[in-house]
């Protein structure tokens, strides 16, 4: 038999899911918890194969219970089971340590299926959540742009003032050729092709120095 302990702060939707569990000969839920706290308590003390988590309860959050039960309880695997599809609720509640992730229309076989897979400690992911991840995942990895140098900024803000290379170089004591270097360095850091686009993204990011 897989044991189960289901975290929700519903008891509507508890009462819900144990049956929809109850029908199947394999599975068997030893308990269920209204709050964060209450899930590792309980985990603790019942020791299931498998917890369902909510995310978000009022009395706690579900992504720190998954984590202090995914550290704490090598033998017990967390499946989120949430209304919650964002980009970032998933990736906090993987990075917590939980098995799979699923959304609370899921149906009946495939929520059972799923709590066998999670207690084989197989990765189970509702439709749809595997993109969401893969994009969640790909804007964290994202680098932060290269900073500008002084002088790049200084040139730019220069620019964002009106002037010309040559007014710029006149400014500085440098010559046109080296503000076009240096520009050109800027439109590069900062993913633009123009002195206007450039000027434009560094007053957005507040990379420019004051007048």
């Amino acid at each position: 038999m897989i044991s189960v302990l289901l975290v929700d702060d519903h008891p509507v939707v508890r009462e819900g899911i144990r049956g929809m569990l109850g029908a199947e000969a394999d599975l068997t839920v030893v308990g269920d918890a209204a709050s964060g706290p209450e899930a590792v308590a309980q985990a603790a003390a019942l020791r299931p194969d498998v917890v369902l988590m909510d995310l978000r309860m009022p009395g706690g959050d579900g992504v720190e219970a998954t984590e202090r039960i995914s550290s704490g309880l090598p033998g017990t695997h967390v499946l989120v089971l949430t209304t919650y599809d964002t980009d970032a609720d998933i990736l906090r509640a993987v990075e917590a340590g939980a098995t799979g992730y699923l959304l609370k229309d899921t149906p009946r076989a495939e929520l059972a299926e799923a709590v066998r897979s999670a207690a084989r400690g197989k990765t189970v992911l509702s439709g749809g959540i595997a993109g969401a991840l893969l994009t969640g995942m790909r804007r964290r990895s994202v680098p932060e742009p290269p900073a500008l140098s002084s002088r790049e900024a200084q040139i730019l803000r220069l620019a964002a003032d009106g002037r010309t290379n040559t007014a710029i170089a006149s400014t500085l004591h440098i010559s046109p050729t080296t503000v076009k270097t240096h520009l050109a360095r800027a439109y590069e850091k900062l993913g633009v092709r123009d002195r206007t686009a450039a000027v434009t993204r560094a007053l957005r990011r507040g990379l420019l120095p004051e007048d």
